[in-house]
C-alpha cells in the first residue's frame, strides 16, 4: 500500500530525475482500475493482468512524467474512497469527469470523450431516439455511471433495474429480464462485439444525450501532480500516442 502523499512521490520522482537514466530506478505508483470496463480496463484471465485504453495511458503517462505505474483491480464505487485512503494515489479507468465528482478528486485533462449508447433485443426494430421513447419499458443501466440520475428522472418507465456490469444488462436482455439498457458507446461496441450475440443490438437510431469524458484523477488539491500528468497528456495528443492507444483497442471519440 502506498502510504506517501502523491506530491511527494512526484518529488522523488524529480530527484530520480537528477541521477544517471543508465541506474536511476523509476519510482512505483500505485494506479486504480476497474476489471468490468472493455476495453477501457479490465481482467485479462489469460494472463491475470490489467488490459486496456486507460491501463495503457496509465503507462504511457508514466514515462514521460517519470514513473512505473503499477495497475491494481478496484471496484468501480471504491475508486474515491481508494484514492482518498492512499490506497492508489492515481485513478486511471472508465471514470467520467463529472461536477459531482469534481468536488472530491481532482480531473486532468480529458483524455477521451464519449456518448452512450441504446441496446435492446434484436428482434425488437423499433427506431428509439430518446429516453421518453422507453415510456412501458424494464430499463438497465450500470450503477455509478452519468446515466443513472437522468434516467431516474424520466418519467413512464415500467422500471429502472441497477446492474454492476455492462455484461450482466447484455445477458439479461438476452434472457428477456430487460427491455432496453445503456451504458458507455465504446464498452457496449466492444462486448457485444466480442460476445458475438445475436440476441442484443445496438440502436442506430438513439442521439446520445449525456457526453461522458474520460480523465484520470488524482487527491484534492495536488495542483503540482495534476500539472505534470496535464502536460504529459498534450504530449501524448501531439505526438499522436493517445490516437494509437485509442485505435489499438477501437474506440472512436
Amino acid at each position: 500500500m502506498l502510504k506517501q502523499p502523491l506530491k511527494a512521490l512526484f518529488a522523488a520522482i524529480a530527484c530520480a530525475a537528477a541521477l544517471s537514466s543508465a541506474h536511476a530506478e523509476l519510482p512505483v505508483l500505485k494506479v486504480g482500475a476497474t476489471p468490468t470496463a472493455v476495453p477501457f480496463n479490465f481482467l485479462d484471465p489469460r494472463t491475470n493482468t490489467l488490459k486496456g485504453v486507460m491501463i495503457d495511458v496509465a503507462e504511457a503517462v508514466g514515462k514521460e512524467v517519470g514513473f512505473k505505474a503499477d495497475v491494481v483491480a478496484v471496484p468501480f464505487a471504491s475508486l474515491v474512497p481508494a484514492l482518498q485512503t492512499n490506497k492508489i494515489s492515481l485513478i486511471s479507468s472508465a471514470f467520467a469527469k463529472t461536477p459531482a465528482r469534481a468536488e472530491v478528486v481532482d480531473f486532468s485533462d480529458v483524455v477521451v470523450e464519449y456518448g452512450e449508447s441504446l441496446i435492446v433485443p434484436s428482434k425488437d426494430m423499433t427506431p428509439y431516439q430518446r429516453f421518453a421513447d422507453l415510456k412501458g419499458k424494464v430499463v438497465g443501466v450500470q450503477i455509478g455511471t452519468a446515466y443513472v440520475e437522468p434516467l431516474q428522472s424520466v418519467s413512464g418507465l415500467k422500471e429502472l433495474k441497477m446492474y454492476e456490469t455492462m455484461a450482466d444488462m447484455m445477458r439479461d436482455i438476452s434472457l428477456g429480464r430487460l427491455d432496453a439498457a445503456f451504458g458507455d458507446g465504446p464498452v457496449l461496441a466492444y462486448q457485444l462485439q466480442a460476445s458475438g450475440s445475436k440476441d442484443v443490438r445496438i440502436v442506430t437510431t438513439y442521439r446520445s444525450v449525456v457526453p461522458t469524458r474520460i480523465a484520470l484523477a488524482v487527491r484534492k488539491g495536488d495542483a503540482d501532480s495534476l500539472r505534470k500528468i496535464n502536460a504529459a497528456i498534450v504530449t501524448l495528443k501531439a505526438n499522436g500516442a493517445l490516437d494509437g492507444i485509442l485505435k489499438k483497442w477501437g474506440v472512436v471519440s
